[in-house]
């Protein structure tokens, strides 16, 4: 299966980067994560945000696979523990479906991206910095697939 954590944002802090890659190189070959940044339009005085958190969105919605199931990365989203989420990656594995997790830009994500969505999921009810997102959605992913292949690392 793949998953592709499509991002807004791009020229992320070392620390982001590094741990991106940390969880998801420990991966399996069964399933990848694929991380897609889409770049931050311009916010200057005055500009229409909506406009430029559409294009953004319609830039997400292109990087999605073919049929892909959308996972909206939303504070107002559903939580899920992580064994709900090893749970619902097994269905997903099991479905033969690919993934693609959206995390908006600072504005978070535009209604179009929220309407196409199948599933909606909050990490927390905090405010977290989208660059923190990514960093926690690839040690979620990877924590999951450890349930799901019974290794030792979530025990």
């Amino acid at each position: 299966m793949r998953v592709r954590l499509i991002s807004v944002g791009s020229k992320m802090p070392a620390w982001v980067d590094e741990g991106y890659r940390e969880y998801s190189r420990r991966l399996g070959f069964d399933l990848r994560l694929d991380l897609v940044e889409i770049p931050l339009c311009r916010r200057s005085k005055g500009a229409d945000v909506s406009r430029l958190q559409e294009r953004e969105a319609g830039q997400m919605l292109a990087a999605a696979g073919q049929g892909d199931l959308i996972v909206a990365m939303e504070i107002m989203g559903k939580p899920w523990s992580t064994e709900k989420l090893a749970d619902n990656m097994g269905e997903w594995m099991h479905s033969g479906r690919n993934v693609s997790l959206m995390v908006g830009g600072p504005e978070g994500l535009h209604s179009s991206v929220l309407l196409r969505a199948d599933l909606s999921w909050s990490l927390s009810p905090l405010t977290l910095p989208h660059p923190l997102v990514r960093v926690v959605v690839a040690e979620q992913v990877y924590r999951a697939w450890s349930i799901l292949k019974n290794h030792p690392y979530h025990k």
